[in-house]
């Protein structure tokens, strides 16, 4: 998974999520180069949810079914 900035430039490739007991590790490279993990706990997801608005959630939980777009380069 690739995640892009306003200008269609790579911020970060995630290459794994694992679960680590009861977090989320997010492994994956920033900007193409440094390699990070990161780590999602219970409170941190919570708060992430609630940033979410109902319309938020539904555009959410509908985005892996819509038509695939790459960006423009």
């Amino acid at each position: 998974m690739k995640l892009y900035g306003p200008d269609n430039a790579e911020l970060m490739r995630v290459t794994a999520l694992e679960r680590d007991g009861n977090r989320l590790l997010v492994r994956g490279t920033v900007l193409g180069m440094m390699p990070i993990t990161a780590h999602l706990d219970a409170d941190q997801a919570r708060a992430a949810l609630r940033l979410l608005r109902p319309r938020g959630l539904l555009f959410l939980l509908s985005l892996p079914f819509r038509g695939r777009k790459r960006p423009d380069r």
